[in-house]
């Protein structure tokens, strides 16, 4: 706030009878309060927003199911396992059918899959996503039935049941017509699996880790610098640029620890970040970050354009002919080549001079990426380039 209000000097704002002098207009009371909005928006990030305490990963659970109630978009006859896994069911369940007697069109095979978290207890539900292995036209509207989930060594750690919500519908016609939204061989059951088993490894370490987001000697020194002047004491200390231990006996939290790692959560780091540029070359997309710079450079960038077009030429043969009416095509080339001279870039300071200079171009996207890799070879270009 100091930034904002070192030149303005204090002004009162109401008359004696409450009313807003005329100079005062709505729109600089807006102003004045947006300024006091960014002021209380320029602390920086809670320690949660950029690094997480190690509990341990997540463990992946796998299943096979069927779900069952579709209307008339299962799998097929020549999805074998599903009339097999049909038969193998309603036999357990006291009904003697073969095989290659069961229709399967308003059921379909699955895979189902989940993550357990240490923090599941027994009884806790988590959701399950499930997607067709067979040649199911839609999941719309099923049911999963009881499908037991089990790490790839056979351990059993929940069971899924439950409807799906796929999102999407998909509408076929009497012809080729079909009309559909969203993808509907995905669905998620969710709150459908309930833990039967918690996930544990025994140990208890002394010690908190915590895991930055974006490894960073910079900021894993401020943000041992944060929890040490929060909490008063060097309890914590960088391990490498992406770990920070803190010991919880030197902190005073050794008997609750929920209290002490819910102190530190909240403590604001200022995290610093690399200069770097992603771009995707499938999608056209870049993002740069705000420290990206570029030298002094000239670029010289040609667009050229290649339009074919297609025309149906009509050849009729005379009246009272033999012969039969032909349809041909003919097509049309046009080439546009936009010469572009040399254009020198001095010194950019920032992300946002740079965009601008490219602007100035008239590049695309597309063409903004092999810029950007011309000025990497050439070494003009002070950030990460990198490619998904």
């Amino acid at each position: 706030m100091d930034l904002l209000t070192r030149n303005f000097r204090p002004v009162r704002l109401l008359r004696p009878d409450g009313e807003l002098p005329p100079r005062w207009s709505r729109a600089g009371l807006a102003l004045l309060s947006l300024a006091c909005l960014i002021s209380s928006v320029q602390a920086g990030p809670r320690l949660k927003d950029i690094a997480h305490i190690d509990v341990g990963g997540d463990l992946q659970l796998i299943g096979y199911g069927l779900v069952v109630g579709l209307d008339g978009s299962g799998d097929s006859k020549s999805s074998l396992f599903t009339m097999q896994s049909m038969a193998n069911m309603l036999n357990r369940l006291g009904v003697t059918v073969p095989a290659n007697k069961i229709k399967t069109k308003n059921a379909a095979a699955v895979m189902a899959v989940a993550r357990l978290s240490r923090h599941h207890r027994k009884g806790a539900t988590m959701d399950v996503t499930i997607s067709s292995i067979g040649d199911a036209g839609s999941l719309e509207g099923g049911t999963l039935l009881l499908t037991p989930l089990a790490t790839p060594d056979g351990q059993v750690y929940a069971t899924a049941q439950g409807p799906l919500s796929v999102g999407g519908f998909s509408v076929s016609g009497s012809g080729s017509e079909e009309v559909s939204q969203n993808y509907v061989l995905v669905g998620r059951v969710p709150g459908g699996a309930i833990v039967e088993r918690q996930w544990t490894d025994g140990k208890v370490s002394e010690t908190v880790t915590i895991l930055l987001y974006e490894a960073d000697f910079t900021t894993a020194r401020r943000v041992v610098d944060a929890i040490n002047r929060e909490l008063g004491v060097e309890a914590a200390r960088a391990l490498d640029a992406g770990t920070i231990s803190l010991d919880p006996a030197i902190a005073g939290g050794s008997t609750d620890r929920v209290t002490l790692l819910s102190r530190i959560e909240r403590v604001e780091v200022d995290p610093d970040a690399a200069a770097r540029i992603v771009v995707n070359e499938r999608t056209g997309t870049i993002v740069a970050g705000q420290n990206v710079t570029i030298s002094s450079v000239a670029i010289a960038h040609g667009n050229l354009t290649v339009q074919i077009r297609s025309e149906p030429v009509i050849s009729q043969p005379a009246p009272f002919s033999e012969g039969e009416t032909i349809q041909t095509e003919r097509s049309h080339v046009t080439v546009n080549q936009e010469s572009t001279g040399l254009i020198p870039l001095t010194e950019s300071a920032n992300v946002g001079d740079l965009a601008r200079a490219l602007n100035a171009l008239g590049v695309t996207p597309r063409d903004m990426i092999a810029i950007f890799q011309a000025l990497k070879e050439a070494g003009a270009l002070r950030a990460e380039l990198r490619i998904l």
